[in-house]
């Protein structure tokens, strides 16, 4: 994780996970009952908070993994740090590590809203964001080596049973043989498991960690 000693490239590691996984915050506030606006305010501070304290110094393996410690530093947040009256005069409003929410309430709308719990619906999002993040690496990494239409052809079937995938179709798309096309099915699934191992690996002490939080992450996933 991003949490050794400050240095530039520390800050800007720290920075790179506040962009990757502010959302899953943003759910949160919104589920617990929070405006829209107030929750674009809230999420903003939080991180500004973060980066100006150093607050991830004291997130380490005896604290828990990076998804908890920063849901538990929120939470703390929320009770005891932020007023909504005085957010504008601390920051003056500026933020020093802008995000991106103009689309975030478009994609709140699209949760889903039966029984998920605040914490809940975090846990989803964290998820269903390291998995973003593992699909658009894996899309990357297709479009280096020239395979974009490859990619654009087999991404869907990336969760899919081994049963429902229509290689025969597939393989016209791609102008191979059905062989060749269950290969790269093949090739491109296993790939896309590594990449959301070393995604997941980002946010955990070490190897052991990666493989409990993977299985973990599987079942919230498994549950929705």
């Amino acid at each position: 994780m991003a949490q050794s000693e400050p240095s530039p490239d520390s800050r800007s590691a720290l920075e790179a996970l506040c962009r990757g996984y502010w959302y899953p915050l943003y759910a949160y506030v919104r589920r617990v009952g929070r405006t829209p606006h107030d929750a674009q305010d809230l999420t903003q501070e939080f991180f500004a908070r973060l980066l100006e304290k150093g607050w991830l110094l004291s997130a380490s393996p005896e604290n828990g993994r990076f998804r908890t410690f920063l849901l538990m530093a929120l939470k703390r947040f929320m009770a005891k740090e932020w007023h909504r009256s005085t957010a504008m005069k601390r920051g003056g409003g500026q933020c020093p590590l802008p995000l991106d929410t103009t689309d975030a309430e478009l994609r709140y709308a699209g949760e889903p809203m039966t029984a998920l719990a605040p914490d809940e619906i975090y846990e989803r999002r964290w998820a269903m964001t390291l998995l973003d993040q593992a699909l658009a690496q894996l899309g990357a990494e297709f479009s280096a080596a020239g395979k974009t239409e490859e990619f654009e052809c087999l991404k869907h079937w990336l969760a899919a049973d081994r049963g429902e995938i229509p290689y025969g179709k597939l393989a016209s798309s791609l102008r191979g043989s059905e062989g060749a096309a269950r290969v790269a099915v093949h090739r491109m699934r296993k790939r896309f498991r590594q990449v959301f191992r070393e995604m997941i690996a980002n946010t955990v002490a070490d190897g052991e960690d990666a493989e409990e939080e993977l299985r973990y992450l599987v079942a919230v996933l498994s549950r929705a």
